[in-house]
């Protein structure tokens, strides 16, 4: 793996992150398209590390009265016990499917067909939502139900801010708080999945260092101007751009594996 690759993989991710078109998704296709070796999840793993620095880092405020506040016993409390309940169901998920996840999920034609419907669904719900939630007024099943959403994020192409936005706006949240609560979610679970798949030094060994931290700077910096960007994108716009998107992405990925198909 060279720098490029490095820094064009961290830059993805960085930005496909947060953004509602997946990841995993891109972070397997790119390198699919390219004829790239895939780098493997322990290199995926360092540049989670890397948006996990990017959304402490946005949200250390936040965080601070969050968990200030539950140690003193207010209403922040309910919105960490929230996050707590929407985190178990991606970490049982995660570490139950984690073999499909390398392998049998990986599949372009899947990754395009789910990019394409988890789109759909996300229009959808961005246009009928009630929008009349936010953090405070939601409900503990309304988080159990975000959990269970982020969980199906473990297919590449469903997008776990995308999966969890789009729960929260169905179940009647705001934008902007469907989108805040997706990124304080992304805390915990990434934090998990970093010290679950950390596990497997042997695949960072055999990374370079250089290429390592090239992907980890442009992931954590990225991932930073993603929150940034979409956070206040939000106040005056929808989710349509990100559902177009995710459409072309899909059919651009369908295009190519038929073309593969017929060579």
């Amino acid at each position: 793996m060279n720098l490029i690759h490095s820094a064009v993989l961290g830059l993805v991710q960085g930005l496909s992150e947060f953004l509602p078109i997946s990841s995993s998704a891109h972070l397997y296709i790119i390198p699919w398209f390219f004829n790239w070796q895939y780098q493997g999840l322990a290199f995926d793993v360092v540049l989670h590390l890397g948006t996990l620095v990017a959304v402490i880092a946005y949200f250390f405020n936040d965080w601070k009265r969050i968990l200030g506040g539950a140690i003193k016993g207010n209403e922040e409390r309910k919105i960490l016990t929230f996050i707590i309940i929407a985190t178990i169901p991606g970490a049982i998920f995660g570490v139950l499917f984690e073999k499909q996840a390398e392998n049998v999920f990986r599949s372009p034609f899947l990754i395009a067909e789910v990019m394409f419907t988890f789109g759909i669904v996300l229009w959808l719900a961005d246009m009928l939502g009630k929008k009349n939630k936010n953090m405070k007024t939601m409900k503990w099943t309304d988080s159990l139900l975000i959990g269970l959403s982020q969980a199906l994020a473990i297919i590449p192409g469903v997008s776990r801010s995308g999966s969890t936005i789009t729960a929260g706006l169905a179940l009647g949240m705001s934008k902007e708080d469907s989108t805040r609560f997706s990124f304080l979610l992304s805390t915990p679970i990434i934090a998990g999945a970093f010290l679950w798949e950390g596990r497997k030094i042997e695949g960072l060994l055999q990374v370079q260092p250089i290429s390592l931290l090239v992907g980890f700077i442009t992931s954590a910096v990225f991932g930073y101007i993603s929150i940034w960007f979409l956070l206040r994108y939000l106040k005056q716009h929808g989710f349509f751009p990100f559902v177009v998107y995710r459409i072309l992405f899909a059919f651009v990925i369908f295009v190519l594996c038929l073309l593969c198909l017929i060579q």
